[in-house]
Order: structure tokens, then C-alpha cells, then sequence
């Protein structure tokens, strides 16, 4: 991909530098406002219902499911918000402060975020729900060094790894409920899983050359493992930088080579930059259609097919293999 320009990486560091200032000033009301003991956060049986809350789209979904009436979820992510760039405001102290749990991705995808909940895990039980995925199976991040690619609900069965910890957590805080808890969370798991067999029988309407998914953002590589697609994306794993000239030319100039019929925005990520790619695509000939918003870094509204995960994972099937000509 193309670089950004310096006025553009100007940018970015200073908004990084800011997110570092911001994270260290929450922590530290965090220390002050949850009794400074200093002590691990550890989990004890809570009277009533138990508070929780989640950071992401999917995190909220898999809480609420295997929870029940016995969890009251405060979201800190609702649809459309981009958890790369997302930064907490005062409402979300209150809600970490309050919480008896805190369930979150890690892996970097809540950005800002992390080490706020880093320092609050000391004291209030905060559960890392991606964190017995074998590191073995984590992509690596093509934007950090060092790091992992978090976007590994695209592969269900790296995702389902995270249903032990959450009904294990839960079950600490309300062991009358543990049962309830179990059962529920093998029923997200069988529904996770037939939507998985869902996409694959979509997947096999599309040729197998045509299998080429171009997104906002490269936040498809475990789908494109899962499912047998090349993927790219405008922007890197992160899009906490925007696309440059160069990364729209150079994207554009694959869509002609390899013939591409359509591209797919992202319902997180503006689709500007996406529009300039199908520009400059048209400008070299290409007759290319921008399909219907995929949901990557947020699911869908609540109440809705896609606000679920196995109904997310149901809709982007049906995106991609209708924009593919499957």
C-alpha cells in the first residue's frame, strides 16, 4: 500500500499521543475512584443482578445471550462506533466503575481503551473473552509488530473459545445461576455454528477464482481463512490512519487486474475513501459496484437479524455471494 502522507502521519501521532495522555489520566481516576486498594479483582457472589460491561458489538451480544435476566449489560460500543478509534468519555468511567465485570476483545482492538482496562482489571474482575485462543491460531498484525490481528470473530471457532471464560465469570459472581449460564451458552454456541455452515454452502455458489473480498478495511483475513477468500483492504488492520493516494491507486489498479465486480464498504468505517477507489477504478475501465455495508468491527442494530452474531455472519454471507455473483 501506498504511504500516507507526512501531514497525515503528523496527525496520527499527535492523536495517538493524545489517546496515551487520555488513557493515563483515566487510570488514574480509576485508582483514586474505586478505593486504591491495590488488590487483585477478583470475583465474589453479587445480590441480585449482575452489572456488566462490554466494550464491543459482539462481546455485548454473547454477554446478553448467555447472561439472561441474571446480567444487566451497559454497552460501551453500540452499532456503527469503530473500536479502533473510540475513546471513553465520562459516562464509560462511571460504567467500568460500577460494574461487578467487565468483558472486552484485548488482542488491541479497543485501542485507547486498553490500558484503562488494564488498571481497573486490579480491582474489578475484567474478563479478556479472545483469551484462549492458542496463539498458534492468531494472525499477526500486519500494522504492529508483535502484535495479533483482533478480528477473530470472523472465525467462529476461534470466537466460540470465548464463551468458557465469559459463562465461567458469570457463574463465579451468581453459582446459583451456573446452570442457566452452561445451557445458554451451548445454545449461542450451536447457533454460532450452524450460521457457520450457513456461510459455508453460500461461499461454495461462488466460483472459487471470483473469491476475492475488498473491504474498507482488513478486518476480513481469519474470514478469508475460514472461507477460502483472498482479502484486501484499504486501510490496515487498524484505521486509525486513513488511505493515502498511492493506497487507492494501487488498490484500484488491483480491482482492474484481477477484474473485480464489487468492492464493500464497512458499517463502522466512512466509506469516502472507498468511493475514491471505485473512481479511480472506473477511470481504467472497470464497470465496478459498490455493494452493500458488511459488518466488521460492529454488528447491527439490536433487534435485528444482523445485530446477533450468527445473524451478522448469515448477512455478510448474503452480502458478499450477491455482490460476487454467487
Amino acid at each position: 500500500m501506498g504511504s500516507l502522507n507526512f501531514e497525515k502521519s503528523k496527525t496520527v501521532g499527535f492523536a495517538r499521543g493524545i489517546g496515551l495522555l487520555l488513557g493515563a489520566a483515566l487510570a488514574a481516576l480509576f485508582a483514586a475512584g474505586c478505593g486504591g486498594s491495590g488488590e487483585s479483582g477478583e470475583a465474589g457472589a453479587v445480590e441480585g443482578t449482575i452489572q456488566a460491561t462490554t466494550t464491543t458489538t459482539h462481546i455485548t451480544d454473547m454477554v446478553e445471550t448467555i447472561g439472561g435476566e441474571e446480567v444487566e449489560t451497559t454497552a460501551l460500543m453500540g452499532p456503527g462506533v469503530d473500536p479502533h478509534l473510540y475513546e471513553a468519555s465520562q459516562g464509560d468511567i462511571s460504567a467500568l466503575q460500577e460494574a461487578d465485570v467487565i468483558f472486552y476483545n484485548g488482542l488491541f482492538l479497543e485501542g485507547q481503551l486498553n490500558d484503562t482496562l488494564i488498571q481497573i482489571g486490579q480491582q474489578t474482575p475484567t474478563v479478556q473473552v479472545t483469551s484462549e485462543i492458542p496463539e498458534d491460531d492468531l494472525l499477526p498484525s500486519e500494522d504492529y509488530e508483535g502484535q495479533a490481528d483482533p478480528h477473530v470473530w470472523f472465525a467462529p471457532e476461534l470466537w466460540l473459545t470465548g464463551v468458557g471464560p465469559v459463562v465461567e465469570q458469570l457463574s463465579e459472581l451468581k453459582p446459583d445461576a451456573a446452570e442457566d449460564f452452561e445451557r445458554r451458552g451451548e445454545e449461542y454456541r450451536a447457533e454460532a455454528m450452524e450460521a457457520h455452515e450457513y456461510v459455508c454452502d453460500e461461499v461454495e455458489t461462488i466460483p472459487e477464482e471470483d473469491r476475492i473480498l475488498v473491504t474498507s478495511h482488513d478486518a476480513f483475513r481469519y474470514f478469508g481463512g475460514a472461507y477460502g477468500f483472498e482479502v484486501r483492504g484499504l486501510q490496515g488492520i487498524s484505521t486509525d490512519a486513513e488511505a493515502g493516494a498511492g493506497d487507492v491507486s494501487e488498490l484500484a489498479d488491483f480491482l482492474v487486474e484481477e477484474e473485480i465486480p464489487a468492492i464493500f464498504p464497512e458499517s463502522s468505517v466512512s466509506p469516502r475513501s472507498l468511493e475514491a477507489v471505485e473512481a479511480a477504478a472506473e477511470d481504467r475501465g472497470l464497470d465496478l459496484a459498490v455493494g452493500d455495508e458488511l459488518f466488521a468491527d460492529a454488528m447491527g442494530e439490536p433487534g435485528t437479524e444482523e445485530g446477533t452474531y450468527a445473524g451478522m455472519l448469515r448477512a455478510n454471507a448474503d452480502t458478499i455471494v450477491a455482490g460476487l455473483g454467487g
